[in-house]
């Protein structure tokens, strides 16, 4: 089944992302965060630090500017910047804004990780 004939039939599905995917929902929060910074042409950068209980941290945040290492993925109406480094751990990821009654925010859902602490911001890859 191609990405086209899922987004037609299921709009909370991702599209396909080279590598990494957003949600429709994710891309609605970043566009929506975008809009309230007041500042077009901003970027969301996603990286992967070392850290948290099990040895990884994401960082999500927002970026005027690329390294020429970067993976630039296009977005509905924004770009997705990500290091070289940080690629490798985040092929095949799903990022997706959640929001619930215990709280929202952004979640990623990483094939790579092989396992993840309790309190789910960080992983082992």
């Amino acid at each position: 089944m191609s990405d086209a004939t899922i987004n037609l039939f299921d709009s909370t599905k991702p599209k396909s992302r080279e590598g990494l995917t957003a949600t429709p929902a994710a891309e609605a929060k970043v566009r929506e965060l975008i809009e309230a910074e007041g500042k077009p042409g901003l970027g969301l950068r996603v990286a992967v630090t070392a850290g948290g209980c099990s040895g990884h941290s994401y960082g999500l945040y927002f970026d005027e500017s690329t390294d020429p290492t970067d993976k630039v993925i296009e977005a509905d109406g924004f770009s997705i910047f990500v290091d070289a480094n940080s690629y490798g751990m985040l092929n095949g990821s799903v990022i997706n804004f959640v929001d619930t009654l215990q709280g929202s925010g952004f979640k990623i859902e990483n094939p790579n990780a092989t396992g993840t602490c309790g309190c789910g911001s960080s992983f082992t890859a």
